[in-house]
């Protein structure tokens, strides 16, 4: 680790100016175009995509296909999240430390989305979607960092909510877009790579803090790999808040990942894309409200727990109406429920997380170990779920599981203790 002095750079001190509005519109604007290149596929263009290829006999099977692609994705997360975290943390390039890597994860992840729209078995659609989230991770693990960079702590929660709220507008507007347009799978995947290098643009011309070389930690493989373990006993608040985002993010995955097809075969719905987009809407506008109005409510009271907690409970609540009234009038009130609890959550719990950082001089890596807990449950979820479906025969064991995760989540953040 560096030795503290007087020339200690300013990336290793916790911010004390506050973000301008200028700032904040860059950094969701360059959000909603990560999310609508991420979530419009998984949500739409790659189910239809391996659809298409399999024409299966048995849906099950085309469930399970996207599970495993979305599954192999997932593992590639756990290694790209928290290397490329660590390598940013000590990037000293002329343009600042994360920008590069904003910039090159942005390129990756939209040539990898081009590329998988010509695919035509499922070994390219796999090896392209692996590429594809590889970039997306490249891009946020960076990205996440600059919170800790830059925003001050009473000011996390409210730009946290500009991280999450554009993740419902993304998926919506990346449906609205594909579906009314009526793209083809090449023109949808063309549509959202082109409009993810568009949005990202603004916040690449603000200004990243500089790391001198002899302010650097000295790097070594042995090192970069070593410093990927954080252990629980030592740091517990972070490992508690680590293992709630895994378990709430698995909730939500495991509620939202397969809802296509639980309107197609679940509910057997002749419009099912028309009603994913119907729900989707429903869900959209709880997350922006709960993302920015709640957010920037846990800043002035100074707490996070509570409202982690609360935005947990609401989810597995939302996945037990699910579960037990399979009928799409109940669903869009769960969608409600599912919005205003995970947009609470991803705002306040990306707060929760800055303030238990180990390791100023490598906020980073730390985030992107907590990003691992974002990125993965919802890569690896279809692959689970695929498997509950196709074992019970339907839908409501996935939605219980869902549930489980969502409260035991809850469970796992009132064990932190630094933060109210």
């Amino acid at each position: 680790m560096t030795t503290a002095s007087a020339t200690q750079p300013a990336v290793f001190s916790e911010p004390t100016q506050r973000v301008t509005g200028a700032w904040i519109a860059a950094f969701g604007a360059a959000w909603l175009g990560i999310w609508m290149a991420q979530l419009t596929p998984i949500q739409l263009l790659l189910p239809q995509q391996i659809d298409a290829e399999l024409h299966p006999e048995n849906w099950i099977d085309s469930v399970v296909a996207f599970g495993i692609i979305s599954g192999i994705a997932g593992l590639f997360a756990i290694i790209v999240y928290p290397l490329t975290g660590a390598l940013s943390d000590r990037t000293t390039s002329r343009f600042g430390r994360r920008r590069p890597w904003i910039a090159g994860g942005a390129l990756l992840f939209a040539v990898a989305l081009v590329l998988l729209g010509l695919q035509h078995d499922l070994v390219g659609i796999g090896v392209f979607w692996v590429l594809a989230l590889s970039g997306f991770c490249v891009m946020t693990a960076a990205l996440t960092a600059t919170i800790s960079d830059r925003v001050p702590v009473d000011q996390r929660g409210y730009v946290s909510g500009w991280l999450s709220a554009p993740q419902a507008v993304g998926t919506i507007l990346g449906i609205l877009l594909v579906t009314v347009l009526a793209l083809s799978l090449l023109a949808g995947y063309a549509l959202v790579a082109v409009l993810l290098l568009v949005l990202t643009i603004p916040f690449l011309m603000r200004p990243d803090a500089v790391l001198a070389p002899e302010q650097r930690e000295r790097m070594s493989a042995r090192g970069v790999i070593g410093s990927l373990w954080i252990s629980p006993r030592e740091q517990p608040d972070f490992g508690w808040t680590l293992l709630g985002r895994i378990l709430v993010n698995f909730g939500n995955a495991f509620g939202t990942t397969l809802l296509l097809y639980f309107l197609m075969f679940g509910l057997d719905r002749t419009d099912a894309e028309d009603d994913l987009l119907m729900l989707t809407a429903v869900y959209m506008v709880f997350v922006i409200i709960a993302a920015l109005v709640l957010g920037r409510l846990s800043d002035k009271l100074g707490r996070r727990k509570m409202f982690v907690i609360v935005a947990s409970v609401l989810q597995a609540v939302a996945a037990v109406l699910l579960a037990f009234f399979p009928d799409f009038t109940v669903a869009l009130v769960a969608a409600g429920l599912l919005g205003l609890g995970y947009g609470c959550f991803l705002s306040v719990d990306q707060a929760l997380a800055t303030q238990v950082l180990p390791d100023p001089e490598n906020r980073g890596k730390d985030l992107g170990i907590m990003n691992i807990a974002s990125a993965v449950p919802q890569a690896i979820a279809p692959l689970l779920g695929a498997g509950i479906v196709a074992m019970m025969g339907g839908f409501t064991g996935l939605f219980l599981l869902a549930a489980v995760c969502a409260a035991l989540g809850a469970v796992a953040v009132m064990r932190v203790k630094s933060v109210r």
